[in-house]
């Protein structure tokens, strides 16, 4: 991933927006460290627990309840792959729903984890927040739609919601607290992602697209596994909207990189839509994974991920033991034909006589003939040792495109980014080279 960093980078255009989500915590070195180079450090906005970025995933006044909060519940699909009842998660979205456009109401459109948590947990807070409702209307100040948002929400809340038995809606509020809960007990947290209005510096991707800024996530999963995926996959999900939507407001459109090292630690099915319709949009996708299992593993939908390997042109496969992996890039790749050998050798005797002692057969004018035959048969190009066993450390099979048309597959030797300086740089710093 270094090179494909570098090399994008050091195309240097002021209008090559990025986003970058760095899963171990350490890739957002390397981009300082390039961008230094090359002039765009101005450009980086690194976004992390240890930076002074503030951003709020949900401050997005212009953007529908319904729509937010389903990005809400992709987030929750994540943290619930084997979960096959589906009523939780849209009982939940439809919570998230209503709170939202309660929240906007009260809090001058203004919304945040903290804001949502408690709403759903907490009476004694909704009822307060409920009577400050109250005296807006009484006020007259609230628009037609404001008043038809805020009986919606009073008529779920009051009609359904609380209605509920206690065990389903126990459920129902650990579901939502499995995304909120977090921003309410780190201080931390709260601070960089829930922070007052006046303190956002980072408000999304449209003016990231437009002055090409390079959005890095840092936050090591291991350290922090769930905030890492909501903050990632909402991060995600904003990009590619923005990405998708320029194609409706303007036609001079700027092209973005979208890379993630352990792609599969924040895959969604979401990705298969917008891999299939970003290529218009100018949007390259560079994503790494460790096999296609890993994928399948966290999207549970083989169709998917056939949608997801598709649309990734150009790929790069190095040595696996994973068959679903191997078994995907042979029918990629295809057969041919190959000619097949077989050697036959016997022997004939005219007299042949069985020694009792010995308990053996003994031959007299014995011949020995043997044949050879050749026949072609059609099988994968690559065979299983080939992908197991033949490809060594830094080396890997390639399936190109030139943008035109699709080169033959081959086998090529991967420069190492940490062993460049040491090797003298050939046609145009090329990080590979055909073996």
């Amino acid at each position: 991933m270094y090179p494909l960093l570098k090399q994008l980078l050091e195309y240097n255009s002021p209008n090559l927006g990025m986003l970058i989500l760095d899963v171990k915590g350490n890739f957002y070195k390397q981009v300082l460290e390039y961008a230094k180079i090359y002039n765009r450090l101005s450009d980086v906005i690194v976004i992390g627990l240890n930076s002074c970025v503030r951003y709020n995933p949900l401050d997005k006044p212009n953007l529908n309840a319904s729509v937010l909060a389903n990005r809400l519940k992709t987030i929750l699909e994540l943290f619930s792959p084997n979960n096959s009842e589906s009523y939780w998660l849209d009982k939940v979205q439809e919570i998230l729903t209503e709170s939202i456009k309660l929240c906007r109401l009260y809090n001058n459109e203004y919304v945040t984890f903290t804001e949502l948590h408690n709403l759903v947990n907490d009476d004694n807070y909704y009822k307060s927040r409920i009577n400050d409702l109250r005296l807006l209307f009484q006020s007259g100040k609230m628009s037609t739609k404001d008043v038809f948002n805020l009986y919606s929400s009073l008529n779920f809340f009051e009609n359904e919601f609380k209605n509920l038995d206690t065990r389903t809606s126990a459920i129902l509020k650990s579901e939502v607290s499995r995304i909120t809960g977090i921003f309410v007990s780190d201080y931390d947290i709260s601070k960089v992602f829930c922070p007052l209005k006046q303190d956002i510096n980072f408000n999304g991707f449209k003016d990231v697209i437009n002055s090409g800024k390079i959005v890095v996530l840092n936050m090591n999963i291991s350290e922090y596994k769930n905030l890492s995926k909501i903050i990632a996959t909402y991060l995600k999900l904003d990009f590619q909207s923005e990405i998708l939507s320029q194609l409706s407001y303007t036609s001079n459109i700027n092209p973005t990189i979208f890379m993630c090292d352990e792609y599969h630690e924040y895959a969604n099915i979401s990705d298969a839509d917008f891999f299939a319709q970003s290529r218009e949009s100018k949007c390259i996708s560079i994503v790494a994974t460790q096999s296609y299992s890993s994928l399948l593993n966290s999207l549970k939908s083989e169709s998917a991920i056939k949608v997801i390997i598709q649309n990734l042109v150009n790929k790069l496969w190095l040595r696996t033991d994973d068959i679903f992996t191997i078994e995907s890039a042979q029918k990629q790749i295809g057969r041919e034909d190959k000619i097949k050998f077989s050697k036959n050798i016997s022997e004939n005797a005219s007299e042949t006589n069985y020694n009792y002692l010995t308990n053996s057969l003994k031959s007299k004018k014995s011949n020995l003939s043997e044949s050879i035959s050749t026949h072609v048969q059609t099988d994968f190009t690559y065979d299983t040792n080939f992908f197991t066993q033949n490809l060594n450390t830094f080396t890997c099979l390639a399936f190109l495109s030139d943008g035109n048309k699709i080169l033959p597959p081959c086998k090529i030797n991967l420069i190492p980014y940490f062993k460049t300086t040491n090797i003298k740089e050939k046609n145009n710093k090329s990080s590979f080279k055909i073996i």
